[in-house]
């Protein structure tokens, strides 16, 4: 798997650098910064402009890449016996999810599930800012049933939709399991109907949705500092 990009690339320097297996320097970087880097032991290589392009798939690389190990998905069982976990059903923008996880992880979210077949890790790596390291992420594919046996182990479901109740004064019970749906359809029915409440976020000008990871920030934030 390559990652890219300075600020990732850092990221991982600093806090996991047993993940990097070889790095792609596509630019000079400062001395100080290169004998960090030189102190791992891993190959260096130094890519030309177009085979740089290529690894990074015609992103932003800024002159730095790294293949890494393939990414380890939580264990869903261990964030069953949490009290706050973030369910992120069907979305598929990874810029959505990576900024789902970056929130989740800064505010204090115990882990983050996503119902869906498949996910671009690498994707929601680089736009969580390394965050999806942080976090225990874990991916099912039957989310009624990921719900059902959220509640048989003492979760509340909450699901979210503009219809939802009004966050303000709104109380959340201690084991609190938030569902995000699409960024399109929003949740689906089947799943809408599990949760045992919807909230929504009061508006004052008229509007039809936020961003869903904007959405997901107000939420999160309330569930934590209330």
């Amino acid at each position: 798997m390559i990652i890219y990009g300075k600020q990732l690339f850092l990221h991982l320097l600093e806090k996991h650098k047993e993940k990097i297996i070889k790095i792609y320097l596509a630019k000079e970087c400062e001395k100080p910064l290169f004998s960090k880097i030189a102190k791992l032991g891993v190959k260096i290589e130094r890519p030309d402009t177009k085979k740089a392009q290529a690894l990074a798939r015609g992103g932003n690389h800024q002159g730095f890449l790294a293949e890494v190990e393939p990414f380890v998905f939580g264990d869903l069982n261990e964030l069953k016996k949490e009290n706050f976990i973030v369910i992120l059903y069907g979305l598929s923008d990874v810029g959505n999810i990576g900024a789902i996880v970056r929130t989740a992880h800064a505010l204090g979210a115990s882990g983050v599930i996503v119902v869906a077949k498949s996910l671009a890790m690498e994707g929601i790596i680089r736009t969580s800012s390394g965050a999806a390291y942080e976090i225990p992420i874990c991916m099912v594919e039957d989310g009624l049933s990921l719900l059902n046996e959220l509640k048989q182990v003492g979760f509340s479901v909450y699901g979210t939709a503009s219809s939802g109740k009004n966050l303000s004064g709104f109380k959340f019970k201690p084991k609190v399991a938030l569902v995000m749906g699409s960024e399109g359809d929003g949740m689906p029915k089947k799943a809408y109907e599990k949760c045992d409440e919807c909230v929504g976020i009061k508006m004052k000008n008229s509007w039809d949705s936020l961003n869903v990871s904007a959405a997901f920030a107000i939420i999160c934030d309330r569930i934590v500092n209330g």
